[in-house]
């Protein structure tokens, strides 16, 4: 194995990768390490060794939940969470096959949403994102007709409303952090 300092690089944060001494609080403090396939230190530890394809096609990037309980436990400030979302959006780039296409649709659907709506989320907007991107994958016509009845009845009680909220005065400044990120809508 070679080690490799693209990835590494490309993630570092504050606190480059290499400060990561494998002390697995990252790990210890996760909530979904039940889910996963490689523990946070391990896709760390992978990615310091350039093990770019099996850092990108695991299931821990795509489980991860951006809680920040990795970021506030490591004792070297890395941006552990940060990482893992930048990792989501390198998978997605390069086109690589995600084990869980459900939940990278609700990433993509959200991200875009927020985009769209000027810094803010609108709810109906990102259902009908992620239904949309979902449908792409699979269609289950039973699953559709059960949203659409419970969407019709958040709208009529007044809890899912069709127009989101005003776009944020700061527009310019969110659109230059997605150019930034490399964000693309796919």
């Amino acid at each position: 194995m070679e080690p490799s300092f693209t990835l590494p690089a490309r993630l570092a944060g504050e606190a480059p990768l290499s400060a990561c001494f494998q002390c697995k609080k990252c790990s210890g403090g996760c909530p979904l390490t039940f889910a996963m396939d490689l523990l946070p230190d391990q896709v760390i530890r992978l990615a310091l060794l350039g093990q770019t394809e099996q850092v990108l096609s695991c299931q821990t990037i795509w489980v991860c939940s951006s809680c920040q309980t990795c970021t506030t436990r490591c004792p070297n400030n890395i941006d552990i969470a940060g990482s893992m979302d930048w990792l989501k959006q390198e998978a997605l780039r390069r086109g690589i096959s995600v084990p869980q296409p459900e939940v990278a649709a609700f990433y993509r659907a959200f991200l875009d949403t927020v985009l769209a709506g000027g810094g803010r989320l609108s709810e109906a907007r990102m259902l009908t994102r992620f239904f949309l991107l979902k449908m792409r994958h699979r269609l289950d016509a039973r699953e559709l007709a059960a949203n659409v009845r419970l969407g019709w009845k958040l709208m009529k009680r007044g809890r899912l409303p069709l127009t989101g909220p005003p776009s944020l005065k700061g527009i310019g400044e969110i659109k230059a952090i997605y150019q930034r990120s490399g964000w693309r809508k796919p």
